[in-house]
């Protein structure tokens, strides 16, 4: 099991203090440019697969990325890695584009696609045949594998290996233009099959795929493999330093050997520690099961990892770019609490988000000695962290609506909210005490009638006697009803997929999402744009969701506010 951490290493973004400012990759960096390498130069890129959409974990890369360029007076490149049209739509590129955006990132005018070179990297496979370097290959998948061997044994030469260069050339020609069927030969670098680097064993550059790319159309039916692609499209575009996660490490020798032997400029590869969190999976292969199996409504669920499943549920790219800051970097795996998540989150929408008063379980209050037909405009606050923010009025009148939760018939220990015979105070109105409670033939809890005290408008009594609670409510005739779904965790374990004889998906949180229909909230929420994020005051931070129909707006939950309640109940 890995480390949870709950701090990172190094932030990512430029430090203000001087003693914390290196990391790892700034070391090398510095080296690089004290020795002259790239003649001072830092070109970075990001290299997204367009087979899906990113999620927090591409996040962290993007920032890395892009923050080294930013430190350095550097580029930054978005070179999408298409080299399986298989998997790949036009769909997940503009999902990418507009996500990497929306998170600030910009690349100018450096957009590129391994596909731009697809003429240049046959040239160069051409090249290592003709230098004895690759030949193709007619062993199957699994013989391939089977050769290979293992961490322990040593591998062995296909038979195909020692080829004439000139039946390569001729058969990887005939690769190209088709006349070969799927997974008929491949073509294959020629290594070294003991190596104990099994990358090393003799890896294959093209595999035979007839499909249609979505840029390039039908013109290839080979396709490069993404160690071939990945460091001869750095060095086309000038890259200083690769930066990638740190499953590539032992691909680092592959990615230096293809550069050395066609003799082009030559990269720096350097890893880091890719994102874990814990509660959620990061695997892609894991996240389109989610999908297409129904296991959530799309790659944009609320409870999804993605950068645009958190952008639904009401993450801001500040908030993103905090959590990936204080994570820092490192060169050693381990898993990030989800909490430190949701506290850059909780951070950021504190300093931006309105505040409203929503109710989400109503429970009806009548104040008895409030006048019928009167409503009165109250002065709330938006924004105690923002006095820019300025005020707003909201109604009040003689029936209520406050949270089930804010009153207990029989109040336990250290339960001070409304109960019979206490009294409380009104959010920005009155004290009001209860004197009656309603119940149904079933016994639950319907109504409850209380009085106010006139004198206490504001939320202070004159004669100087206190409230232990202030409870939030909405005026019943003047509330919108609204949809809130409330957010948990998509999974109900920490490492799901951990164990692998247990399908992850059997890991899935059944109480993930839970769905409230009949909340009621201030009416101007009821015009509330998707998007738009708030805070219910006492209850949490929520977005409105592009569900969100005229007069009947949907929230989701972004993350809870501390209930010290729910605390002591825990420790009780």
């Amino acid at each position: 099991m890995t480390e949870v951490t709950t701090s990172g290493a190094t932030p990512i973004n430029e430090p203000t203090d001087e003693a914390s400012r290196s990391n790892f990759i700034r070391d090398i960096i510095d080296e690089h440019n004290r020795t002259g390498r790239f003649g001072g130069r830092v070109h970075t890129r990001f290299p997204p697969e367009p087979n899906g959409y990113l999620h927090i974990g591409h996040a962290k890369a993007i920032l890395v990325n892009v923050s080294m360029a930013e430190i350095y007076g550097g580029k930054m490149n978005l070179r999408f890695d298409d080299t399986n049209p298989v998997k790949e739509e036009q769909e997940y590129v503009d999902g990418i584009l507009y996500d990497m955006r929306w998170l600030g990132a910009d690349w100018e005018d450096r957009l590129f696609f391994a596909s731009d070179y697809f003429d240049q990297l046959y040239d160069w496979a051409v090249q290592l045949i003709k230098a004895g370097k690759a030949y193709v290959d007619h062993l199957s998948s699994d013989e391939i594998r089977e050769y290979r061997g293992t961490l322990t044994q040593p591998g062995k030469d296909s038979p195909y290996r020692n080829r004439p260069v000139e039946e390569n050339l001729k058969l990887f020609e005939q690769m190209k233009n088709g006349e070969f069927k799927e997974g008929e030969c491949v073509l294959r670098a020629k290594i070294d099959m003991a190596s104990p680097n099994l990358n090393l064993r003799d890896p294959v550059m093209y595999r035979i795929r007839h499909a249609s790319h979505h840029r390039t159309g039908d013109k290839w039916c080979i396709y490069p493999m993404y160690d071939w692609a990945h460091g001869q499209s750095d060095s086309i575009e000038g890259i200083t330093h690769s930066l990638c996660s740190l499953e590539y490490e032992d691909h680092r020798p592959l990615y230096d050997w293809y550069l050395d032997q066609l003799g082009i400029f030559h990269p720096q590869q350097i890893e880091f520690a890719r994102l874990n969190l814990n509660y959620t999976v990061m695997s892609k292969r894991k996240l389109i099961r989610l999908v297409q199996e129904g296991h959530v409504r799309g790659w944009d669920d609320p409870r999804m990892p993605t950068i645009t499943g958190m952008r639904r549920r009401g993450y801001t790219p500040e908030a993103i770019r905090l959590f990936c800051d204080m994570i820092g970097i490192a060169k050693s795996n381990s898993t990030v609490d989800i909490g430190m998540l949701e506290y850059c989150v909780r951070q950021d929408l504190n300093k931006r988000a309105p505040r409203r008063m929503a109710v989400l379980r109503p429970l009806k209050v009548v104040l008895t000695n409030y006048p019928e037909g009167q409503v009165e405009e109250l002065e709330a606050v938006n924004n105690p962290e923002d006095p820019a923010a300025g005020t707003r009025t909201v109604p009040f009148s003689r029936v209520l609506y406050i949270e089930q939760d804010d009153f207990m018939e029989n109040p336990a220990p250290k339960y001070y909210r409304l109960a019979p015979g206490r009294e409380v105070r009104l959010r920005y109105g009155y004290f009001i005490k209860c004197e009656e409670v309603v119940k149904d033939g079933q016994g639950n809890i319907v109504e409850l009638r209380c009085t106010y005290d006139p004198a206490t408008r504001g939320g202070e009594a004159p004669d100087g006697r206190k409230v232990k609670a202030t409870i939030h409510w909405v005026s019943a005739d003047h509330a919108a009803e609204a949809e809130v779904r409330l957010y948990d965790h998509l999974f109900s374990v920490p490492n799901p997929g951990e164990d692998e004889n247990v399908d992850f998906t059997g890991q899935i949180n059944p109480n993930s999402m839970e769905v409230l229909s009949s909340v009621r909230v201030e009416p101007s929420l009821a015009q509330a744009q998707p998007g738009e994020r708030y805070q219910f005051e006492r209850i949490g931070y929520f977005a409105a969701d592009p569900d969100s129909t005229d007069g009947r707006p949907v929230f989701n939950r972004t993350v809870t506010l501390k209930d010290e309640w729910a605390k002591l109940q825990k420790k009780g």
